[in-house]
């Protein structure tokens, strides 16, 4: 038998299909939340950490920690290992993982016009039109950034990617069921020993990619017969080193006879490969008003291999510390608005887990007793030296990184 996977555009009666193809078939479903609830079994990573893998906007620090392209390959390998059987059905975003190599994956694209999603939304949500068009463009956001990442293409329902399409308004719901059942059992896709061996590939290339993303590496792996390749889509200055460590890591697997390095397509453009290194502190937030003092601060820390982002204002670093999650937060105590003291009493009292370092240049005594009571981790007086900050927030990320350890 095969597998199916159904990648759809939101309310193109996706939902329907599955369940008459499920019915008719007998397969077995996989859900997105089922991939991720598996890989954070697999690597400890939070559920709602993963599923943010699968949204087109990023963390302003992920240049710097890697987190979604560390998601990105826990949730391969939750893959590799779930279709070790057959006769599933994958809908949602996780089935896109599965490489074209294995031959026994149907893969199907439901996709239909502007009006009839329209219409599906309105009718399902009972939202207004232009509420209903809004929603439309934000989740075909996510799905383009999804292909992009995965397959360097800027339109989701690229036949080419696709065994099958299925324009649904087009097309009534009984016939597009029959198109995927009766394609399911052709012979060109049912299980074969070459079609079982690629699996197992992908499972090792899975592992492989996983132990290098762990180790602070991005990059694509693909395995045959054991044997390795690692992809290096950036570019590197010592390409040498970078190779010896990737075949010192690769080599390690269960599995793995050999490994071999090659440039990928990305190899070639302007972006800088960055090794992510977990000693370092990678989620900075500066907030201060001072625009000029602050941007030259961020690229005095980016220098020193510390990512950071910024935020002019209380209201804006708040926004922030819900949407992006900093680690450590480098504060000034007097700006417009939301002041340094409020902003540090509700980050303390909602996210209890980020250190504060209190940077002023305003200050008083009172004012440090305050903060220290509050739970700053660290009170600095402008100007500072820059490497008596960098010690201080390596000693702020030491202590989150030992309390990550300890749970």
């Amino acid at each position: 038998m095969s597998i199916i996977t159904i990648f759809s555009g939101a309310f193109c009666e996706e939902e329907s299909v599955v369940k008459k193809v499920l019915t008719y078939t007998g397969f077995k479903l996989v859900t997105d939340d089922e991939i991720v609830k598996k890989a954070s079994r697999l690597s400890g990573i939070a559920t709602n950490k993963l599923m943010r893998a699968f949204l087109a906007k990023e963390s302003v620090f992920n240049n710097f920690t890697h987190e979604k392209e560390l998601s990105n390959a826990w949730l391969k390998l939750a893959v590799a290992q779930s279709i070790s059987e057959d006769k599933l059905l994958f809908s949602g975003f996780a089935g896109q993982l599965i490489p074209k190599n294995i031959s026994h994956i149907l893969k199907v694209c439901i996709i239909a016009d502007m009006k009839f999603r329209v219409s599906n939304a309105i009718m399902e949500l009972k939202i207004p039109e232009k509420e209903a068009v809004k929603l439309i463009h934000k989740q075909d956001e996510d799905r383009v950034a999804w292909i992009k990442t995965h397959f360097n293409k800027n339109d989701p329902w690229d036949s080419s990617l696709y065994d099958l399409v299925i324009p649904m308004g087009k097309m009534m719901l009984e016939k597009a069921v029959s198109l995927v059942v009766e394609n399911a059992g052709k012979d060109v896709v049912k299980l074969t020993k070459l079609s079982q061996k690629s699996i197992e590939d992908f499972l090792l290339a899975s592992q492989v990619e996983v132990r290098l993303a762990t180790e602070g590496h991005n990059t694509e792996v693909i395995a045959k017969d054991g044997v390795v390749t690692v992809i290096i889509n950036k570019h590197v200055f010592l390409i040498g080193k970078l190779e010896e460590e990737l075949k010192e890591i690769a080599v390690k697997v269960n599995g793995v006879k050999s490994v071999n390095t090659k440039f990928g397509e990305g190899y070639y453009q302007t972006d800088i490969y960055r090794k992510y290194d977990f000693k370092m502190p990678s989620k900075v937030l500066l907030v201060d008003d001072e625009r000029e003092f602050v941007q030259t601060l961020s690229e005095r820390l980016i220098m020193r291999d510390m990512g950071s982002a910024v935020a002019y204002d209380g209201e804006s670093a708040l926004t922030m510390v819900s949407e992006d999650e900093p680690d450590v937060m480098i504060l000034d105590l007097k700006m417009p608005g939301i002041n340094g003291i409020e902003v540090l009493q509700r980050v303390k009292k909602d996210n209890p887990d980020i250190e504060v370092i209190i940077l002023t240049g305003h200050g008083t005594e009172s004012d440090r007793e305050m903060c220290m009571k509050l739970g700053a981790f660290a009170y600095l007086q402008k100007p500072v030296d820059i490497d008596v900050l960098s010690d201080t927030l390596k000693k702020a990320n030491d202590k989150i990184r030992i309390k990550k350890a300890a749970e």
